[in-house]
């Protein structure tokens, strides 16, 4: 930097300038007389002097003195051209220009963001400004390997803010997508406040190009060979019509399942594939939507998924007062099934020895045994006499909450289950019983199901393929003639099904109610009757419910487990960036749940980088459950190993990761957002990507005003210390000359 000027100034007002000269005059009147009536002492004269000296430098200080010097630069001011190179940049959705600037539409072939930024930002274009400016290109883009990956806009203009101090002015050429980091804005305020404009040239259209997406295609971790498995998808179109189409799922193995769709127009469509796989294995299943005619991106057609396909292993536990109809039909079909284990525990109130037989237990089970079962069917059961404790109710509650374990409340009319209402299961129900009615209702004439909003979606209530014909054989279903006295659904719980014509001051009965609790689900049937749906078509409807509801319970307790360990997580098909919840059971070598022990999960992820997260005990509420959690930032398989000290056990599996996609190609320009950063740094948004218009407003923006360097003196230290000097060379003076 040049000096270029150096001067002494004041900020001064006229009344502290009228006030020194009083001062001063007063002073020096003052003083005078002091000298006088001293005879003319040489002494007094030059203390007198002194205290003019003194009473001068503090008018002046109080009119603040300050030494300025102006420097010129001896650089050129800095012009910044920051180009987005971001993923979203390979949108080709801009019309060439004609020889006006407009668009020509005779061309039907769209240029890329990325092409027509190119263009703007090469070196060529700016050679016009070399001698008045220093012309840096720079861009930015956030690799897709680094965590979180997208575009990070207000990073990228705080660091070119930050790396030139001369900077006049920056040009911004994007289409303005940002998804991580800090808004823009806040860049855009540092901007504003350092006075540097923002020029920002919006690339790409405001409106989204014609294409079809598969967005979602959640394959469940595992299957059961010989068992239906749901397969939902989710498409998204951005064509103006409906778009029918045939959508394909093909495996690994050749086999092939096909769908009619129509997804409506600029719209999105969620639905359901059943799938029955025959074979035991790993398969990955790929879904493919067939490209359209003029459809912008094909490479978001397909998406592939692994599933693990298994034998299946169910254990269910009924316990029961009474041999009901609904017990029988239901205990019958389940031992029917190759892939359940069917144990019973028969209760007679009024004999004094349990139901026995084959399959049936003679005692509630231990801790050991409860701890093996996936789903407990609790009837018409209370607490009392000949039936449960306190204790076996509080065990059952564990095995829910801890042993991720689904528990099926299904009351009955002698109303034993009111009485589990002064226990721990209390916290279970997803409803409150109405006690003045504990025996519930009847009614000569069958009372009939209605499916709520989301008992139609819900994959429980599914008994035919479609949702058209599951609503019509809901409405058929053959009806029931008691139902439970349910007042109204807990917070938290899901209604499935209410009763289609009974009614309370809160509504419709709710009769088929889901709720998590802990780690565990629970359904609440508000009837016995669903055995009558066997009418006609044997286990076709009853079974399948009760199939479905089994497996909807079991699905997390066998997502990875041996024989004294198990694993599950939540949720099965996470994304990167969420936040993945670990659970774990270890048992002790005797089969009984530990209530601590050191469980470590050690993962592997895709790139090779291992970490390890140790699992905490649930606590005493939470009995046998270790828990922990973990932020998978990278998409993928990984392998979870997992270890217990105490009974050497180790467990393997793996968890897939879908990669959270930010960086879409085809969305919208987002030109608000270049609109809002110009605004703010009282720039300019071009809208149209001419370079000698943009070269225009740079060359029309004000030289940089020549750099200042301000010397306080007013303030400064050794300003303050001489007056202080001064006062005490006087006082030390007075005292000497015996005036004090």
């Amino acid at each position: 930097m040049t000096l270029t000027n150096s001067e002494l100034t004041f900020f001064w007002t006229p009344t502290m300038v009228v006030s020194g000269i009083v001062m001063l005059i007063a002073t020096a009147l003052l003083g005078f007389l002091i000298w006088k009536r001293s005879g003319y002492s040489a002494a007094t004269g030059w203390l007198e002097a002194l205290r003019l000296i003194i009473v001068a430098a503090v008018s002046l200080t109080l009119n603040q003195p300050e030494w300025r010097e102006s420097f010129a630069p001896d650089r050129q001011p800095v012009i910044a051209v920051l180009k987005d190179e971001s993923g979203s940049m390979k949108t080709e959705d801009i019309l060439p220009a004609d020889d006006s600037g407009a668009p020509d539409r005779a061309d039907k072939t769209p240029l890329s963001r990325e092409t027509v930024a190119n263009r703007l930002t090469t070196p060529e274009v700016w050679d016009p400004l070399d001698e008045d400016f220093e012309i840096v290109i720079e861009s930015f883009s956030r690799p897709a390997d680094e965590t979180p990956s997208g575009t990070d806009l207000e990073k990228a203009l705080s660091e070119v803010h930050d790396r030139y101090p001369n900077l006049l002015g920056l040009v911004l050429v994007s289409d303005g997508d940002w998804n991580v980091g800090e808004p823009p804005s806040r860049a855009a305020t540092r901007f504003r406040m350092s006075g540097i404009p923002v020029f920002t040239v919006p690339v790409g259209s405001e409106t989204r190009l014609p294409d079809l997406a598969v967005t979602a295609f959640d394959v469940p971790t595992f299957g059961i060979a010989g068992k239906p498995v749901r397969l939902p998808f989710t498409l998204t179109s951005a064509f103006p019509r409906d778009h029918p189409a045939t959508l394909e799922i093909r495996s690994n193995e050749g086999e092939t399942l096909t769908r009619d769709i129509t997804i409506p127009a600029m719209g999105r469509l969620q639905d359901t594939v059943l799938w029955t796989p025959q074979t035991v294995g790993d398969f990955q299943l790929t879904l493919t939507l067939p490209l359209a005619e003029k459809e912008h991106d094909p490479d978001n057609n397909t998406i592939t998924a692994p599933i693990s396909i298994r034998k299946e292993e169910l254990k269910v536990l009924l316990i029961e007062s009474y041999p009901r109809w609904e017990y029988r039909y239901l205990r019958n079909a389940l031992e029917r099934d190759p892939g359940v284990v069917v144990s019973c525990l028969l209760y007679h109130p009024d004999v004094s020895a349990v139901g026995g037989g084959p399959g049936y237990l003679e005692a509630f089970p231990e801790p050991e045994i409860l701890s093996s079962f996936d789903v407990i069917v609790l009837g018409d059961v209370g607490v009392g006499e000949g039936q449960l404790t306190g204790e076996q109710a509080a065990a059952l509650k564990r095995q829910v909450a801890s042993q991720a374990a689904g528990l099926v409340l299904m009351p009955g009319f002698r109303g034993y289950q009111a009485t589990l209402l002064e226990t721990e299961l209390d916290d279970l129900f997803p409803v409150f019983l109405d006690p003045a009615q504990p025996r519930g209702w009847g009614s000569a004439t069958p009372g009939q199901f209605e499916l709520t909003e989301l008992g139609a979606r819900s994959l429980l209530t599914r008994l035919e393929d479609t949702e058209n014909a599951n609503a019509n054989l809901w409405a058929s279903l053959p009806g029931f003639q008691w139902y439970a006295g349910v007042i109204r659904a807990r917070a938290g719980s899901e209604v499935l099904a209410t009763h289609s014509s009974e009614a309370n001051r809160f509504g419709r009965i709710p009769l088929i109610v889901t709720k998590t609790y802990g780690t565990g689900k629970i359904l609440f049937m508000g009837t016995d009757g669903a055995w009558r749906w066997r009418k006609g078509v044997e286990d076709k409807y009853h079974y399948r419910f009760w199939g479905q509801v089994a497996r909807w319970m079991a699905y997390q307790r066998n997502m990875a487990s041996d024989e004294r360990m198990r694993l599950f997580f939540s949720p099965d098909r996470p994304r990167t960036g969420d936040t993945l919840t670990l659970n774990a059971n270890a048992m002790s070598v005797g089969g009984e749940p530990l209530q601590s022990a050191t469980v470590v999960v050690q993962i592997t992820t895709p790139s090779g980088k291992i970490e390890n997260v140790r699992l905490q005990p649930g606590g005493a509420e939470q009995w046998g459950l270790f828990t922990g959690s973990y932020v998978p930032a990278e998409p993928g398989e990984h392998h979870l190993t997992m270890t217990c000290v105490e009974n050497g056990g180790t467990l393997d599996t793996t968890l897939t990761v879908q990669g959270a996609a930010v960086e879409l190609v085809g969305q919208p320009a987002r030109h608000d957002v270049m609109e809002e950063i110009a605004r703010i740094t009282r720039g300019e948004m071009l809208a149209t990507p001419d370079p000698a218009l943009i070269r225009e407003r740079i060359a029309a923006l004000p030289e940089p005003p020549p750099l200042e360097r301000r010397l306080r003196l007013w303030s400064h230290p050794l300003w303050i210390g001489g007056i202080v000097l001064l006062l005490a060379v006087f006082w030390t003076g007075r005292k000497m000359a015996g005036a004090v």
